[in-house]
């Protein structure tokens, strides 16, 4: 038997933030806690929810006490204002950490003790109330956040997560109009972000059928569509392609997990303070370059998906090729395509290896056992630019 879960209730497409004016009223909230990335505030990005807000004559308290990579201390930070607050809903709009910070303040609003308590590696508490409600709004195409009940917080040299049903939204809104100002550098990371949650969940050993339906899906839009949006921003078609890509992504892989991609970036995070989605990109191809056998049936299907001829090569050749298309993808939108060009020596190797191996929550999905020594030599391809596949 397999499960399926997402948030009740999803809305989508140019427009749906105008759902919010129907969901406060059905909440009946009074008063609202509203935490949004600072420059979401400073460029009036964030002024349609307010002017909702405001015609229902609701009392709001905005907080922009977001920061990337979230610490434990920023986790804390909210929880106690929340709690202070004491707010009847928590609207959380922006990117990942935004949306990440929401769903966790809102919960452990209502539960004793401190973000560190409930960390999936380390936490020894148990979340015993469902806490508030939460509308959580992304102005990113990439995270998926909107729909897991994943909140992610950096570490000295790690990433750890609150992962609990309690985390769920209890309304998603994705307006791509929110997108259409993001920069592209912005718009690359948290797009190839929303291909790795797609590609990761299609070759999770957890994936599903209904699983492996989203994730095609997403990667077919969000291929098709992710260089036009990060160099010709103003392309409405492609910034609602690329919303609804990372918001199908997002479905998948909360319910088919993502895996070695995503394990060995945390790292990259915690250790460098690397972006999220940047930490995905710059391994994507290395990781897939080293799996690739144990997942070759769907790599032919990816390849497929994302356009690549077929017509006279080997499965094998159709896999490679796949890999390659991964790592042209990295730099067709201008990210880096090494973790030296984050200013990462070749002493890190080794630290990074060690904290890599400690993901096991998410090394645990990869279709390939990953070894220590596996670990080591995608980091170090990583730092070399070097594919095996092609040597």
């Amino acid at each position: 038997m397999n499960a399926f879960i997402s948030p009740r209730n999803i809305y989508h497409g140019e427009g749906s933030l105008q759902v919010l004016e129907t969901i406060l009223k059905k909440i009946d909230a009074q008063s609202i806690f509203l935490l949004t990335d600072p420059i979401l505030k400073e460029l009036n990005v964030i002024k349609p929810i307010l002017d909702i807000i405001h015609r229902l004559e609701l009392t709001v308290e905005i907080s922009t006490d977001v920061v990337p990579e979230p610490p434990l201390s920023v986790g804390n930070q909210l929880v106690g204002k929340v709690r202070k607050a004491n707010p009847d809903l928590v609207i959380g709009v922006g990117g990942g950490s935004a949306i990440d910070l929401a769903k966790a303040a809102a919960v452990l609003a209502e539960n004793e003790g401190e973000v560190e308590d409930y960390l999936n590696l380390t936490g020894k508490k148990e979340l015993q109330s469902k806490g508030l409600p939460k509308v959580l709004i992304p102005t990113t195409a990439g995270t998926g956040a909107e729909v897991t009940d994943i909140a992610v917080f950096s570490l000295e040299d790690t990433k750890d997560v609150i992962t609990h049903e309690y985390l769920i939204a209890d309304y998603a809104i994705v307006d791509p109009v929110l997108t259409y100002t993001l920069p592209p550098k912005v718009t690359a990371a948290s797009g190839v972000d929303a291909f790795t949650h797609a590609i990761e969940a299609y070759t999770s050993v957890n994936a599903t059928a209904l699983t492996d339906t989203l994730a095609k899906e997403a990667m077919d839009r969000i291929a098709g569509n992710i260089r036009t949006a990060v160099w010709n921003g103003r392309d409405k078609k492609a910034r609602e392609e690329m919303a609804l890509g990372s918001l199908i992504a997002g479905m998948s892989f909360y319910n088919a997990g993502v895996a070695g991609v995503h394990g060995l970036a945390y790292p990259l995070g915690g250790l460098f303070k690397i972006p999220h989605g940047e930490s995905n990109a710059v391994l994507l191809p290395y990781v897939y370059d080293h799996i690739w056998p144990s997942c070759i049936e769907k790599m032919v299907n990816i390849a497929e998906i994302i356009g690549l001829p077929l017509g006279g090569k080997s499965d094998r050749e159709i896999a490679v090729g796949v890999v390659l298309s991964l790592r042209d993808l990295v730099k067709d939108v201008g990210l880096p395509a090494t973790i030296k060009e984050y200013d990462i020596t070749q002493d890190d190797i080794e630290v990074l290896t060690e904290n890599g191996m400690k993901q096991t929550r998410l090394l645990s999905r990869s279709p390939k056992k990953l070894t220590k020594e596996d670990i080591r030599e995608i980091y170090q391809n990583a730092y070399d630019g070097t594919l095996k596949s092609i040597e």
